[in-house]
């Protein structure tokens, strides 16, 4: 009964201590003199639907950090790790299928000619991983493998390379990059590069695109990637989705509803454009993207760091140490698990149910993460959240893996098409 329950949206709101559906269900206790289930035994009964549907279906998470936090400190992620938030002994209890492993290349790296050369080093150990440890991870290089392996003990090792600074200026690198199993590029990370202007950077370098970036959303519809948003500047997506012949997706992002003047989330119109384009928005989870306060806690204790490491002229392993530090010092607040939940319903009220995943930045985010969303066993509590806002089974599916596989597979159709024609 509970998993068919269905709520309008008038019943359930934000600001209710007793989340929607235990509303509803109160009001049929009450009604039935018989009935003696407490609210209580309800939870729990939830608690355990969303334990079975992680185990049931496909989750595909679409960015987490695992390959350069292991490249600054190498762990066994086969066992349970000390650190991190992503290890395989609680990626499988929280039924996790499909990872996708950000092949990050730091800002740092554009115009230095060694970003090339670090991105297919990163590629290697991702690689390995499936290597040392073939009974626990398998490389996934399309929509077609993540299904074929669906079901079996292994995690899903699939790839995407976050900032197109290795790309060099090259489209060649593009091909071989996309050879080398590379489903998705982020056009951009923290600092404007070759390709695009970044959300992060005040300097608008090309106020979006520049002709190098024109020509790579064309060679990436071609061959069949994915063209990841997430970072761009306002002005890059808007001109991505005018361009790109396939659907663009948002690896992982959030909505600007509720981080006003935050650009590196999407706007309600940019949702809307990347909807219709047939696209998807892959929630992150960090705090600082979820929570209004949050997010302006976290810009100002970034402009009271950058203004003390220019003021003493921190360089190299010093300005990483000190910054090591001072997060550690000033720890940000951290939202909750049901606020991941409202961001996600924000968009299917938006746009329906189609147009949203679950991109969690682990390992990415350090400890800014949400309260029941702490490391990669706890997709069930996100699920449990969803299930209380009144989402069915077919719903928790689409937002799990069917939204995304739709648009990976339509990527590579169309790239299909397009190589057919030529």
């Amino acid at each position: 009964m509970l998993a068919v329950i269905s709520l309008s949206k008038g019943i359930y709101h934000k600001t209710s201590t007793i989340p929607g559906i235990l509303i509803l269900l109160t009001a049929m206790v009450a009604a039935c003199p018989g009935r003696t289930e407490k609210i209580g035994d309800i939870e729990l009964k939830l608690k355990k639907k969303a334990e079975e549907l992680a185990q049931k279906y496909m989750i595909i998470d679409t960015h987490l950090d695992v390959p350069y936090r292991l490249k600054k400190k190498m762990e066994d992620i086969s066992v349970r790790t000390a650190g991190g938030n992503f290890d395989y002994p609680r990626a499988r209890r929280g039924g996790l299928d499909v990872a996708f492993m950000a092949v990050y290349v730091p800002a740092e790296y554009e115009g230095t000619g060694k970003a090339y050369s670090f991105a297919d080093e990163t590629i290697d150990m991702i690689e390995g991983l499936a290597r040392t440890w073939p009974e626990k991870f398998v490389m996934a290089r399309s929509a077609a493998d993540v299904k074929r392996q669906f079901g079996r003990d292994g995690i899903s090792l699939a790839m995407g390379i976050e900032n197109g600074s290795c790309l060099e200026g090259n489209l060649a690198n593009l091909k071989h990059f996309h050879g080398r199993g590379i489903s998705y590029v982020t056009l951009a990370h923290s600092k404007a590069n070759h390709i695009c202007d970044s959300s992060f950077d005040p300097e608008r370098k090309w106020n979006g695109l520049s002709p190098f970036g024109v020509k790579v959303v064309s060679e990436m519809n071609r061959l069949g990637m994915m063209i990841d948003v997430s970072h761009v500047s306002d002005d890059t997506f808007y001109q991505v989705i005018e361009l790109s012949k396939a659907p663009v997706v948002a690896t992982h992002s959030a909505c600007r509803h509720f981080t006003p003047g935050y650009e590196r989330n999407m706007s309600d119109e940019m949702i809307k454009l990347l909807a219709k384009k047939g696209g998807v928005i892959q929630m992150n989870f960090g705090s600082m993207f979820i929570g209004r306060k949050v997010n302006r806690q976290s810009a100002q204790l970034k402009k009271s760091l950058e203004e003390y490491i220019e003021a003493h002229n921190l360089e190299g392993q010093e300005k990483a140490d000190y910054i090591e530090k001072y997060k550690r010092e000033h720890p940000l607040r951290r939202v909750h698990v049901s606020d991941v939940a409202a961001h996600i319903e924000h968009v299917i009220e938006l746009v329906g149910i189609d147009y949203v995943g679950l991109g969690s930045d682990f390992d990415g985010v350090g400890d800014n993460l949400p309260e029941g969303l702490e490391d990669a066993s706890c997709y069930p509590n996100l699920i449990y959240e969803l299930l209380k806002n009144g989402r069915s089974e077919e719903d928790i599916r689409k937002i799990c893996s069917d939204n995304f596989l739709r648009v990976w597979a339509e990527v590579e159709r169309v790239a299909c098409d397009l190589q057919s024609s030529q």
